[in-house]
């Protein structure tokens, strides 16, 4: 059926309205926390300095100028940490959002991510902020339960709290930190050994985060989300992104995704500062990519810079169509879009 079916439109409605009654209640609680809301620009230098985030791009061609590649953003990140370092403190945005990947009931190549960002407040400020915001998005559309699929919690739930050493201890059987010398260097053939003996197959060519990723996929993530809202925190420095070591251990990260119903829904930082340490994390990860996909996308020189200028700051990044599938049982990530991509 032709998205722009009368029929299907009218199947959609409740979704669409679902989605138009959250952006309301969490654009209001954005204001009553003094948010101020940004719009940052889509075409970017740079789409990211991701191992695996891919972008897509199309070339600026203005008359007298040199044909030049832009890309889509893939994240409003860059640009709203240079509006941190210019001096804003509290800032949100409903960024649109593009991603070359494959189409599935949770993932378009276009759509919407609500990001914040707080200065001078620590990572579990922002923590306390998305639960907020997921249950303040449910109570204003009536919802009782978050649901996706067969899986059913009620908003009412008290959320868990997990670290990856644990949850890898837990459901893996495995010492994952056991791999990770203080300095940050990885044991890869230890990881490699101590996988295969929780049941999870390794191929030759897989280096430490890909073991990772297996893991995380095979052994961890069937559990998260699924009694109650679930706190995925501390990630591992190799996987690191964005976001600053802990102070109580090196080899871990200020980082957390949140899972409810099974979907992971948000993923934050408290977010690194050191422009030389981000550079080092951006080459490395840009030199995997070549590696993989056999190109790689530019640094932004513009951010390192900001960096420079940045207060301590922590942030977030939600997926604003998963939690509205998640309030309002939709079934799959185009039925809360308005127009639907079909490829």
């Amino acid at each position: 059926m032709k998205y722009w079916n009368k029929d299907r439109l009218k199947d959609k409605m409740p979704f669409l309205n679902a989605r138009n009654i959250a952006k309301k209640a969490i654009r209001e609680w954005f204001i009553n926390q003094d948010f101020t809301e940004v719009e940052t620009a889509q075409l970017q230098n740079s789409p990211g300095n991701e191992v695996h985030l891919l972008g897509l791009s199309t070339q600026w061609t203005a008359p007298n100028l040199q044909s030049r590649e832009m890309f889509f953003a893939t994240s409003p990140e860059f640009s709203c940490k240079k509006i941190i370092a210019s001096g804003m403190e509290r800032i949100f945005e409903f960024a649109r959002v593009f991603r070359n990947r494959d189409l599935s009931p949770l993932h378009a190549p276009e759509f919407t991510m609500l990001e914040w960002y707080r200065t001078n407040e620590d990572w579990n400020k922002v923590i306390d902020d998305t639960l907020a915001i997921c249950k303040n998005a449910a109570v204003a559309n009536g919802a009782e339960c978050y649901r996706f699929g067969k899986i059913e919690i009620p908003i009412t739930a008290t959320p868990q709290r997990l670290t990856l050493q644990d949850a890898f201890l837990k459901y893996a059987g495995l010492d994952m930190l056991s791999t990770i010398a203080h300095d940050g260097v990885t044991n890869r053939d230890e990881f490699a050994r101590l996988s295969l003996l929780s049941g999870v197959n390794v191929d030759t060519n897989d280096n430490w985060s890909d073991i990772f990723t297996k893991i995380l996929v095979a052994k961890i993530e069937p559990h998260l989300g699924i009694d109650a809202p679930t706190i995925l925190c501390e990630y591992p420095l190799p996987e690191g992104a964005l976001a600053q070591k802990c102070q109580h251990d090196p080899r871990v990260v200020e980082r957390f995704e949140l899972y409810i119903c099974g979907v992971e829904i948000a993923n934050g930082f408290g977010e690194l500062v050191d422009s030389a340490e981000q550079r080092a994390r951006f080459k490395e990860a840009m030199q995997e990519q070549e590696k993989i996909y056999g190109k790689s996308y530019p640094i932004d020189d513009e951010l390192l810079e900001a960096l420079n200028h940045m207060p301590p700051t922590s942030g977030v990044a939600l997926g604003f169509e998963r939690l509205v599938m998640l309030i309002s049982g939709a079934r799959k990530i185009s039925d809360v879009q308005w127009d639907d991509f079909r490829g």
